[in-house]
């Protein structure tokens, strides 16, 4: 998904002939993991060489792909690996960059629409509504057979027990307690 930031929006990471990153924006040293991190939150940036001024995002991003596939949970399958290889000097290799971005950016709206529909079929979803009706039928029975507990339940939930009313209680006593020793006193 395209980031429509204007050039000011984007943050300018600069990369040092000792292989080191400045956030220009923040005044800070960081590592490829923050960039990552910006990834995700869909910041914009570009890094540039520092003494140069070379655009070397297209470099770094790979960077990042390389060290996440070498370490975590492989992403790109072999067999895809292999067809990408295979696409460099061929005569389709100017289409593919813009085949796969928008082949990504479907993905992303798909995945956006997968989500939203789970999320509405579970208000409609039939199991879903049984479910919350057996939850109903479970407390009105528990507060049948043992008297309390419902509401010592969702006073627990909401962050007060029973204990804790107790205890604000016999607090109140005290309080009453030490009032009448001091008029008695005078």
């Amino acid at each position: 998904m395209a980031n429509a930031a204007k050039d000011g929006d984007t943050v300018i990471i600069k990369k040092y002939a000792n292989r080191r990153l400045y956030n220009t924006r923040t005044s800070s040293y960081i590592t490829l993991d923050h960039l990552a991190q910006m990834v995700k939150e869909n910041i914009e940036f570009k890094v540039l060489d520092a003494k140069t001024g070379a655009d070397l995002t297209h470099t770094i991003l790979t960077q990042i792909i390389m060290e996440e596939e070498a370490s975590g949970e492989q992403m790109l399958p072999t067999s895809f690996l292999r067809q990408l290889i295979a696409m460099y000097g061929n005569s389709m290799q100017a289409l593919l960059p813009s085949y796969l971005e928008a082949s990504m950016e479907h993905f992303r709206e798909n995945q956006v629409k997968l989500r939203k529909a789970i999320e509405e079929s579970i208000g409609a979803n039939p199991l879903a509504q049984i479910a919350q009706r057996n939850m109903e039928l479970f407390k009105a029975a528990t507060a049948a057979f043992v008297p309390g507990a419902v509401q010592a339940a969702e006073a627990e939930k909401n962050g007060a027990t029973h204990a804790d009313d107790e205890l604000a209680a016999l607090r109140r006593q005290m309080a009453d307690m030490q009032q009448k020793l001091d008029q008695l006193s005078r």
